[in-house]
């Protein structure tokens, strides 16, 4: 049920992003949806974020063991930089099957990375979805 209760906060993580980072024409981070209703639109939100998900649980664990260092050097900022790159390849991805999150840019991936992480951790905290609290149980 956490599960379920992630993807949802990550969904609208993702929504609230789009809303803030979404720039203006054809710049920014946006979510091209399914159709052109509400419910299609939020299936595309919540298809995205479970992309998203099984993105950062694959390649997102090869990038952060690779980057081992660097993220050692930078203090841990260098997490954005593959937040931001995992960003892009759920654009790229989502693409290719024909709709979902569109990123104009990567250094527009990385500001959307940033913003999402903020808002997500700031959601997780607020619905007690947050990791560490689960870990306590």
């Amino acid at each position: 049920m956490k599960n379920l209760g992630r993807i949802l906060v990550s969904a609208l993580a993702l929504w609230l992003t789009t809303l803030i980072v979404g720039g203006s024409g054809d710049q920014g981070v946006w979510i091209r949806p399914l159709g052109d209703e509400t419910m299609a639109s939020v299936t595309t939100f919540v298809v995205v974020a479970i992309l998203f998900a099984a993105v950062n649980i694959t390649v997102g664990k090869v990038f952060r063991f690779v980057a081992i260092p660097l993220r050692i050097i930078t203090l841990g900022l260098f997490n954005l930089i593959i937040n931001g790159a995992l960003l892009l390849i759920v654009g790229w991805v989502s693409g290719v099957i024909g709709f979902g999150l569109e990123v104009d840019g990567f250094w527009w991936a990385v500001l959307g990375a940033l913003v999402l992480s903020l808002i997500t951790s700031v959601l997780n905290a607020v619905f007690g979805l947050s990791k560490k609290e689960s870990r306590r149980r």
